[in-house]
């Protein structure tokens, strides 16, 4: 018997017992759209059957071979839109780049591997207006104001068999009081907020979701004489920042040359107080031995993730919510010269040219190993919302943006992004920061994007940010971009869109159907293949572009 689809049949894909017609979560009350009756069959399944994505973990039945393909690579083009700008470059200018993917020839060409021609990402054709029908505005508001990441913590620690790492900051779902205004969490687990600029369009909260990234840095690099020196640890952090970034100067929140015992500004003495440090051969404190590498980090940075609700207030303002729909992390537990990581590529080239699949290395409780020297991991909501870790076929989707495409600086796209300097320090902030070019463009980035994409997202069927920044014949209203006072204003939904927006990320919860994909669309996508043949044509060659994520923060507004 051919088994009802998932985005109906909700109760078979719960992970705990069967619910009846409505079933309260929390305060929130979600209205299935099944007859109970349908939970009888089980199984095994059957080809053609519609199977739930839980029954695919559960059977340890492989679902997607290609999840490392993201859902954006199937956006239409049409011969002109170009999304995949934002991953996919090349850069032979820079010689020394350790990153030497050199992708940009996949901006809009659909290189898919057989497997791949398919488009596993079906959430992204469901109608989800219907199934968010009997979720009310006060439940759905009630549950993305519930910490879900505190109870999370508490159960890791009372785990005695858990093998994995416990990334805890005390108040994390509420950023006021958890991080002081230099960024630093208030709790002394050393992890360190820092404002940066969301990038292309995935993580801007109109489309669905808010976030906020920390970085943390290894024991050596936090103290002197093995104790911990708040000074040391600023300037180590701004003098990786100054290796990503590749700068000669940077500057920085107060700190003591005296409290490090390093000339940081070379003027020839030891300051009590200083601001601005210039670049060193090698970090300071316990870390003097460790030698900055060009656009790499040291090894033991780790870096933690949330990717959350939308919050927003009955005045329609938007915040980071304190519910978590992940908690992402990563951790560089091996540095790799850029010799080493030229051969990491070259490897991965050689498999994708003899057509061989992608692997994921799964290392149970502690995630993947991206094979370039970080351990990747994330949890993700239960059917009950609680955070759970993710299943390892979950988890390989980690590896289609963190492991292997040309714009990222060391398998990292947050903190390249980062408000440069002192500036930066801090929890991320969309109203402390204006549309700034990218390196070597002269108009805002986000405007850019706007005008190479035509629409507010991947695939263009935002419709909030068409009637906000596009004209009626599709082209981009550069003067109401330009007018936009800060980032807030640009990327930020409407309150009604909002509210839509989580109840339908609830329904994927619910259904437990992220291997289907994560993304809160609200209608069937139709600027989106489900089949690429050979019909689609390739991006035209004026449409193609070499970018670079970094920002031009020298033209920033005060």
């Amino acid at each position: 018997m051919k088994y009802l689809s998932p985005f109906i049949l909700l109760n078979v894909v719960l992970l705990s017992g069967c619910f009846d017609n409505e079933t309260p979560m929390g305060d929130v009350a979600y209205v299935q759209h099944s007859s109970s009756s349908a939970t009888k069959y089980s199984a095994p399944y059957q080809e053609g059957d519609d199977i739930p994505a839980l029954a695919y973990m559960q059977h340890d039945e492989e679902y997607n071979p290609e999840s490392v393909i993201p859902p954006q690579c199937y956006t239409k083009t049409e011969g002109k839109n170009n999304p995949c700008y934002a991953c996919h470059q090349t850069d032979k200018q820079d010689k020394n780049r350790p990153n030497t993917m050199n992708d940009g020839h996949l901006q809009g060409v659909y290189e898919f591997s057989d497997l791949g021609l398919k488009n596993h990402w079906k959430n992204l054709f469901i109608d989800r207006s219907n199934l968010i029908v009997g979720i009310s505005d006060d439940q759905i508001n009630s549950w993305v104001n519930q910490d879900n990441y505190s109870n999370f913590i508490k159960k890791l620690k009372a785990n005695p068999d858990w093998q994995g790492e416990i990334a805890e900051v005390k108040n994390l779902a509420y950023p006021d009081q958890a991080f002081n205004e230099k960024g630093f969490a208030k709790d002394g687990s050393h992890w360190v907020a820092f404002n940066y600029k969301p990038f292309p369009s995935t993580f801007w909260p109109t489309n669905g979701s808010t976030d906020d990234v920390m970085i943390r840095l290894g024991k050596v690099f936090r103290e002197r004489d093995g104790i911990y020196n708040q000074d040391v640890y600023i300037a180590n952090l701004s003098l990786v920042e100054m290796a990503i970034k590749d700068l000669a100067q940077i500057s920085t929140p107060d700190i003591s040359e005296q409290r490090i015992g390093q000339d940081l500004n070379n003027d020839g003495r030891l300051s009590a107080l200083v601001s601005n440090i210039t670049k060193q051969p090698t970090y300071v404190g316990d870390a003097k031995g460790i030698e900055l590498s060009y656009q790499l980090y040291p090894q033991d940075t780790e870096f933690l993730h949330t990717v959350r609700y939308i919050g927003v207030d009955e005045a329609g303002q938007v915040y980071n919510a304190p519910r978590m729909k992940e908690v992402r992390y990563m951790k560089k537990h091996r540095f790799k010269s850029k010799q080493l990581l030229a051969s990491s590529y070259y490897k991965e080239a050689k498999e994708k040219h003899f057509e061989n699949l992608p692997q994921t290395r799964y290392l149970g409780d502690k995630g993947i190993n991206n094979m370039f020297g970080w351990t990747i991991n994330g949890y993700i909501e239960d059917a009950q919302g609680e955070l759970r870790p993710q299943h390892k076929q979950e988890l390989a989707f980690c590896n289609g943006c963190h492991k292997t495409v040309g714009s990222t600086y060391d398998q990292s796209f947050s903190f390249p992004r980062k408000v440069q300097g002192r500036d930066g320090w801090g929890y991320i902030d969309l109203k402390a920061m204006t549309d700034v070019p990218t390196k070597g463009e002269q108009q805002g980035e986000f405007l850019t994007y706007f005008e190479r994409v035509g629409g507010g997202d991947e695939f263009r069927q935002n419709q909030e940010m068409l009637m906000r920044w596009f004209n009626q014949d599709g082209t981009v209203n550069k003067q109401r971009v330009k007018q936009a006072k800060n980032l807030y204003e640009l990327i930020t939904p409407s309150k009604e869109r909002a509210t839509k927006l989580n109840k339908a990320y609830f329904t994927i919860m619910k259904e437990q159907s992220y291997l289907f994909g994560r993304d809160a669309t609200l209608l069937k996508a139709k600027n989106v293949l489900q089949t690429v043949d050979d019909s689609q044509a390739p991006l035209e060659e004026q449409n193609r572009y070499v970018w670079d994520m970094q920002l031009d923060w020298s033209t920033a507004t005060q």
